[in-house]
């Protein structure tokens, strides 16, 4: 092992470099040797990278011909990347957004989960594995890394090597094994916002040569980074704990069983997203939010969201527990290896959140409590020949998940989402006093109840064949076939503030109730072909054509009302996602393989694009889920690692983007577009942010760009080093920086001028002293410039013109202390 953290340091120090093992060398999610449970382990062997490939023998990464991006334990550290959120300020093609654990996302180039609020109907685009194991949840992704050796972003599909379907790539997060030598790590980090870190971990033998126990823990504190004048206190803070077991039982020298139990558990007040300005939308004036604001005499505790405050009236809570049991069996048979992964995982989340962001009894409940349990089974056999390489597997996998929802609104709900009628100029009052919206009785205590019920199986067989054509020439096909299928129970149970379930049509457009048992099942054929070619001993090519697939969904956050305020059952479920994906790629070193630069073209389309959609009703708070025609994502990444000597390596990633929806015909509209009155045939719709006008009754956004991508984004950095000794201790000081830079991208699912995110720049710094496999002591600086940034941003339901957005996190400071023995 801790080789393997030299040779990382030294080869890949801070840079994340195109290299894993797909195909030349299967990634650690397709088959592992006995000799290391999780594969992918770099080592250096001269001036080269070598990678110990699935199919038990070495490769130099360079070789192996498919974009991947490593980033090993000394990187996650030095740049405080505590998850995958983190890590996307390293990973140029990965973005991920989370406006609280359960509405997260994870993209690669653009593709993988709908932009918005999560929908548990439909699959991630994007696999999040940990030691081999599918977590269905993309909340796994916000926990912090327990024990992590490295982690791998494979971009493009992956669904030939790995169990579940990935149609935009794989996020494979490798532990550190147990070891059969008694070894043990310490950290502790400190930093303002009162910010305490501490990790340790110990392995060591129990039986020599035949049983060894690793153990990890973890717990994160940090104070929140936005204040609440109502409940003074902070929120958005940091409240992690995670465990974790390892037991190795090696019986035999051809087999080994792995033995892994794991337990995460967060429970921040959390997830505030605050104020950050209005625009005009084509609702009537006396119903937008400034006439809305002075009809309560309410104003924002600040309007600028770097002040970092907010007025929030409902309690605020992000729980959520995450873990579960898995064992994996490696057996050397003949002349490969017989993979076995058996793996249950649980989530439970227990959120509340304030759904008008205001300080307002608007919506003075929000919470959708969950629970899952996934079972998973996993066989794979990987071998190896003199002109044929080959892995074949077959995968089975089950979800139960239910969720008991709960909204409720307050005693100003009836005048901010219903029409008091026409008013006088500069007047916030109701026209008419007997109107509804001038009743707060007519919708204070509307309150639904939801029972969500959701059950997934999907079974697949899968696999791929290399053929060495020659000594430079390597064919390589592969093969899915998938069954999936899903049912689901929505039941939306609305009463009054008297406990009456008899609505009129004002409350029923608010909080409609819904009962529906939406279902979905089919089989599909994928498969991708690539060709690999080494033009010269310093540089290969290659190119993969892809056909994949991405299951249906069905819709379970609720379904669009048609005119009479009834569910429009047709949107109960949606279409599977066909992709079809190119990518040409070269790999190179020169300067004496002292720089390696690596570079990958890609083109992907999708047909019945997957998207998160809204519409038009004032109390919809949540979306759902419809197909857009055809989308296109095309561009060309680069990664370049420069090492001129022992004491400097640099590195430098980017990669540009091309996105957009190519035809999507009947989308929802944008903000400025939404809130009027729907045209009727022959009559225009009026232009953006026109005040009682009126409004399409949906919108081509043909064209448009894609949410949550940046055209452009990179990471550069560089650490350079020094002989030094302090106290008797010979090692080497340091100072290292790290950077990002992203440019603008939209925030909503159709693009609106008040949702675009501007571009920005983070620096990141560090300086220490370290002696390699003993200590290590740095100071560290992120965000050092104290750049202002918006995660995200959304839009207030009901065409109000608020717009509400996550600030990102200010300059954060500390120093960390690491040691090993």
């Amino acid at each position: 092992m801790h080789s393997f953290v030299r040779a990382s340091a030294l080869a890949i120090a801070v840079a994340t470099t195109t290299a894993a093992a797909h195909a030349q060398g299967a990634p650690a999610g397709a088959a592992a040797p006995a000799t290391d449970p999780q594969a992918t382990a770099a080592a250096q062997d001269g001036e080269t990278i070598v990678v110990t490939a699935a199919r038990r023998r070495d490769e130099d990464v360079q070789d192996v011909p498919v974009a991947v991006s490593i980033v090993d334990e000394r990187q996650l550290d030095a740049t405080g990347s505590i998850n995958v959120s983190k890590l996307t300020q390293l990973q140029p093609s990965l973005q991920f957004y989370s406006t609280n654990p359960r509405n997260s996302a994870a993209n690669i180039r653009g593709l993988g989960a709908p932009f918005g609020l999560t929908n548990d109907g439909i699959e991630q685009g994007v696999g999040v594995y940990i030691d081999q194991v599918y977590n269905s949840r993309i909340a796994a992704a916000t926990f912090d890394f327990l024990d992590v050796k490295q982690v791998e972003v494979l971009r493009g599909p992956q669904g030939t090597l790995y169990g579940k379907n990935t149609t935009a790539g794989a996020i494979n997060i490798t532990t550190r094994p147990p070891s059969f030598e008694f070894e043990g790590r310490a950290e502790l980090s400190v930093g303002n916002l009162d910010y305490v870190q501490a990790k340790a971990s110990v392995s060591g033998p129990l039986v020599a040569d035949k049983l060894a126990l690793r153990l990890a823990a973890s717990r994160t504190s940090r104070k929140g980074t936005i204040y609440n004048v109502t409940t003074d206190k902070w929120v958005n803070e940091q409240d992690n704990l995670g465990l974790r077991g390892v037991l190795l039982w090696k019986p035999t020298d051809d087999l080994q069983l792995t033995l892994t139990g794991d337990y995460n558990r967060q429970d921040p007040e959390c997830c505030a997203q605050i104020y950050v300005r209005t625009g005009v939308t084509q609702r009537p004036l006396n119903r937008q939010f400034a006439a809305l604001a002075a009809a309560f005499d309410y104003a924002p505790r600040s309007t600028n969201a770097f002040d970092r405050l907010t007025d929030l009236d409902t309690p605020l809570d992000a729980f959520q527990e995450i873990g579960g049991a898995s064992l994996r069996a490696e057996w050397d048979l003949g002349p490969g290896t017989f993979t076995s992964v058996s793996a249950w995982r649980f989530w439970n989340w227990g959120p509340s959140n304030d759904r008008d962001f205001t300080g307002l009894p608007i919506t003075t409940v929000s919470a959708n409590p969950s629970k899952q349990n996934q079972y998973s089974q996993e066989f794979r056999y990987a071998a190896t020949g003199d002109r044929f390489d080959y892995v074949a597997g077959l995968f089975a996998y089950h979800q139960d998940q239910h969720t008991t929802g709960a909204q409720e609104q307050g005693i100003a709900a009836s005048r901010w989402l219903l029409n008091p009628g026409n008013v006088a100029p500069g007047s916030a009052g109701c026209a008419t006093p007997t109107a509804n919206a001038c009743n707060p009785a007519v919708l204070n205590g509307l309150r639904a109840e939801n029972d969500i019920r959701l059950k997934t199986t999907s079974l697949a067989a899968f696999g791929q064949l290399t053929w060495h054509v020659s000594d430079r020439l390597r064919l390589q096909p592969g093969l899915r076939v998938n069954y999936d299928k899903k049912s689901g129970s929505y039941v939306s149970v609305v009463t009054t503030g008297t406990g009456s379930t008899v609505l009129n049509a004002d409350q029923r457009g608010v909080l409609a109730p819904q009962s529906y048992r939406p279902k979905f099942s089919d089989w599909n054929i994928s498969g991708d072909f690539t060709a690999s070619f080494d033009v010269s001993r310093d540089v290969m090519a290659y190119a993969t054509v892809s056909k994949g697939f991405k299951s249906g969904g069905i819709n379970l956050s609720g379904l669009p009302l048609d005119a009479s305020n009834n569910p429009i059952l047709s949107a109960a479920t949606v279409k599977p996602e066909k992709v079809d994906h190119f990518e040409f790629g070269l790999k190179t070193q020169f300067l004496d393989r002292k720089a390696t630069l690596n570079l990958a073209g890609f083109w992907t389309n999708i047909r019945d694009y997957q998207a998160t959609v809204t519409n038009g009703q004032l109390g919809v708070l949540r979306g759902y889920l419809a197909n857009a025609d055809k989308v296109r994502v095309r561009g060309i990444e680069a990664d370049l690692k420069v090492q001129p000597s022992k004491r400097l390596n640099l590195y430098a990633s980017g990669a540009f983007t091309d996105h957009e929806y190519v035809k999507f015909v009947d989308a929802p509209c944008p903000p400025e577009l939404s809130g009027g009155s729907t045209a009727t045939v022959g009559q225009t719709p009026s232009a953006p942010g026109t005040p009682g006008g009126f409004s399409p009754a949906n919108c081509d956004i043909s064209g448009q760009w894609l949410p949550g991508v940046s055209r452009w984004a990179a990471s550069f950095g560089g650490e350079y080093n020094v002989p030094a000794s302090i106290l008797g201790a010979d090692g080497e000081t340091y100072f290292g920086v790290d950077g990002s830079y992203r440019s603008k991208f939209s925030s909503n699912p159709s693009r609106s001028a008040y949702t675009d995110v501007n571009g920005y720049a983070l620096v990141n710094l560090r300086a220490g002293f370290r002696v390699e496999d003993r200590f290590n002591l740095y100071g560290w600086v992120r965000n050092a410039f104290d750049k202002k940034y918006y995660e995200v941003l959304a839009t207030q339901s009901g065409s109000t013109g608020l717009v509400v957005g996550s600030p990102g996190d200010e300059r954060t400071y500390g120093a960390t202390f690491q040691v090993q023995f």
